[in-house]
């Protein structure tokens, strides 16, 4: 059983969390639409992560929609007491799966409510607002609204911590002066590293940075690179990946996804894991070798 306890905890909101979790999103149908082909397939998988000590799981109820929120209840409540859930608003779901921003108040209270429904909580840990002027990357505009609205669910106690999702630094330094945020989720992995600075900035402040598609996403990552650091490590190329992010900076908190038992093992093995710093300098390289 891997230890993933090695790579040590960062603090999310006001809770210390091991840095390797486990998202949640791919529990959801095709395309994060609908139900799982195997129900109890998903269950078995949220229990194992439970079981190898995983104590920060990434949800939102616009997974499915409201899929994976219930599959988290069905196989996880009552919840332990050390289970930090991050959800996320700010979007929602079409009749034909499409993704469409959800950034009204109105919209936002009452997914608020749906979070706390589907997962049967009376407070939310930590949620996330997803910036939607870019629905496939950050794209400036103002989030002062939409997180005005935000924290005064956190007023009225429905909401522990706030976090941002897919943002630009424009964004975070906004939101940062309207209340606290405890942690930014962008995308981020071995050969898409934009965010390079806002890692490092964010460090400094002690928020944590919890990159989404670590692993590439729906196209996993592809670097000859990868595979000859993995095949000399005696390790897969997804846990090589992981394993410099673990590395790239203490604030880097991980959620791979997975619907797959077997994927999520292998996945938190990374944590042990151990990559010599010449593997590192051939790891940073990556990401110009992909951009050319």
């Amino acid at each position: 059983m891997s230890n993933i306890q090695q790579p040590g905890t960062f603090t999310l909101g006001d809770r210390s969390v091991k840095r390797l979790g486990y998202g949640a999103m791919q529990l959801a149908g095709p395309g994060v639409f609908g139900p799982p082909k195997d129900r109890a397939a998903a269950v078995a998988v949220l229990r194992e992560a439970i079981e190898r000590g995983v104590d920060h799981i990434d949800t939102s109820d616009f997974y499915g929609p409201h899929i994976t929120n219930q599959l988290i209840r069905e196989a996880l409540h009552p919840y332990q007491d050390d289970l930090v859930i991050v959800t996320k608003i700010g979007a929602r779901r079409g009749e034909d799966g499409s993704w469409i921003p959800a950034f009204s108040r109105e919209e936002l209270t009452q997914a608020v409510h749906d979070n706390l429904r589907n997962l049967g909580v009376n407070v939310l840990d930590v949620v996330n607002l997803r910036s939607m002027f870019g629905i496939h990357g950050p794209a400036e505009g103002s989030i002062e609204e939409p997180l005005a609205a935000l924290a005064e669910l956190q007023r009225q106690g429905l909401v522990r911590h706030i976090g941002l999702s897919n943002v630009t630094p424009a964004q975070i330094a906004e939101g940062r002066r309207l209340c606290e945020i405890v942690c930014v989720q962008n995308q981020y992995n071995l050969a898409h590293r934009s965010d390079d600075a806002m890692i490092d900035d964010l460090g400094r402040d002690g928020i944590a940075y919890v990159p989404f598609f670590p692993l590439g996403g729906f196209s996993p990552l592809q670097s000859s690179t990868l595979s000859s650091v993995a095949a000399r490590l005696e390790a897969t190329p997804m846990q090589v990946a992981l394993a410099w992010l673990l590395r790239r900076a203490p604030n880097i908190l991980l959620i791979p996804g997975t619907s797959s038992v077997q994927h999520l093992q292998e996945n938190l093995a990374a944590a042990e894991c151990m990559l010599p710093d010449d593997a590192i300098k051939e790891l940073d390289l990556v990401v110009s070798a992909e951009a050319a």
